[in-house]
């Protein structure tokens, strides 16, 4: 029981306003947030009040809530399963609390928390969860509370995962290039959220690592002429797990649309019926070179960018060379030095500048520069190995002025052959 002088406790309870009458007094500021957050949640909003200021007025102008330009008459509460008086008036604020409270009708009181029946809290949302936090009355400490549990949740440092059941559902989400900063807020959560996740060899796998012991993880990465699992089995795989109910991540390095056969896997999901949400990753097409200091356009040098699956053999290299601008290779080690001869016997000049940057993005993170002519030995000289993204264009000029500016020291460059550490941070990166 709580002592005498304690706070009066308050019964928490979330309402369910979908397609209800709430009746909003007042049109100022604060009444124009609790309207917002009213019709985001569903209701029929009806707004009382002489004016309003530019946000209801919009809000009425778009037709999601219905104004009555007059002050509070008595009998308005009448219908209304929830009210919130916000005028500003003491007395009128009072009158219509007075009402409520006479109709056994819930009321907000925005201008004596002491006279509401019920209070607003801040709320932080993600998904399908909802955290609402009081603190006694005091506004700006509840918000610093809300805030910081939005982070949380944001993150995917709170638990989020279902224990009942419920629907099977798809995510692929775009890990980033290889740095587990880079993963986007939405797909950390939902990563948080899984209870299956099928993950690529390259993708961002420290993300694991913070996962509950119970998450299942299969292994489905795929590697020049070794694959754990084919295309068609993880398709399979990913419809399986989320018709038996399920919430399923598929976890890509990189972006799932780009050259990662994610449209594929969607598809099947889709053919099978279910649920699938696509969640853009930072490509390392774009990203890696970024962390060695180049970018892929520039003004002067470079308007355009065309990103190549290396290895596919059907390639067309000589429309390649003739290509403006930059070209990005990505899973082009293996075959660096055939890629280099096919570009030069096609017209591009074997003096352009190309880079190879090997695990962007990451504390190992080394970068190879050269030219089309030499690239090759070099970097079989410097032992450069995959991952890498290779890039060929003059914006690679830049990375001698641009190469610290991802915020990683950069080593001494005694001559432009010679691989160069550029410290980022993380585990292995993906396409």
């Amino acid at each position: 029981m709580p002592a005498p002088d304690d706070p009066p406790m308050r019964h928490a309870v979330l309402l369910d306003l979908r397609g209800r009458d709430v009746l909003v007094v007042g049109g100022g500021p604060v009444a124009a947030r609790r309207t917002a957050t009213l019709v985001q949640e569903g209701a029929r909003v009806r707004v009382v009040a002489p004016q309003l200021c530019e946000d209801l007025e919009a809000l009425a102008a778009a037709g999601a809530v219905r104004h009555e330009r007059r002050g509070y008459q008595p009998g308005d509460v009448a219908g209304a399963w929830f009210v919130h008086t916000a005028t500003g008036d003491r007395a009128t604020d009072a009158a219509v609390a007075a009402e409520a409270e006479a109709a056994r009708v819930w009321c907000v009181h925005a201008g004596d928390a002491a006279r509401s029946t019920a209070w607003t809290p801040a709320v932080a949302r993600a998904g399908d969860v909802t955290v609402a936090v009081s603190a006694g009355g005091d506004p700006r400490r509840a918000a610093a509370l809300r805030s910081a549990i939005s982070t949380l949740l944001d993150s995917g440092d709170l638990p989020l995962r279902r224990h009942r059941p419920s629907p099977g559902h798809v995510a692929l989400i775009g890990g980033g290039p290889g740095d587990p900063d880079l993963i986007t807020v939405r797909g950390r959560r939902l990563l948080a959220e899984a209870d299956v996740v099928v993950t690529d060899r390259l993708g961002p796998r420290a993300l694991l690592d913070g996962l509950p012991h119970d998450v299942e993880v299969i292994e489905a990465g795929k590697a020049p002429h070794a694959h754990t699992l084919t295309q068609a089995q993880i398709n399979e795989l990913l419809v399986e797990r989320a018709t038996a109910g399920q919430r399923v991540v598929r976890l890509k390095g990189g972006d799932p649309y780009l050259l990662g056969r994610g449209g594929e896997e969607a598809l099947a999901c889709r053919d099978a019926g279910l649920p699938v949400e696509v969640v853009p990753g930072v490509t390392s097409a774009f990203a890696v070179p970024a962390a060695a200091g180049i970018p892929v356009t520039h003004r002067g040098l470079a308007r355009q960018v065309t990103v190549v699956s290396a290895h596919d053999d059907a390639t067309d290299w000589a429309a390649l060379a003739r290509l403006d601008g930059t070209l990005v290779l990505l899973m082009g080690v293996a075959q660096l030095a055939e890629h280099t001869a096919a570009l030069i016997s096609h017209g591009r000049s074997p003096r352009t500048p190309v880079a190879v940057v090997e695990r962007g993005t990451l504390a190992e993170q080394r970068t190879t520069l050269g030219t089309l002519a030499d690239i090759a030995d070099r970097a079989t000289a410097g032992g450069v190995t995959s991952p890498a993204v290779v890039v060929v264009g003059e914006v690679v000029a830049l990375a001698s002025e641009l190469g610290g500016s991802a915020g990683a020291p950069v080593g001494e460059r005694e001559d432009a052959g010679e691989p160069v550490d550029q410290p980022a941070g993380g585990p292995p990166p993906h396409r």
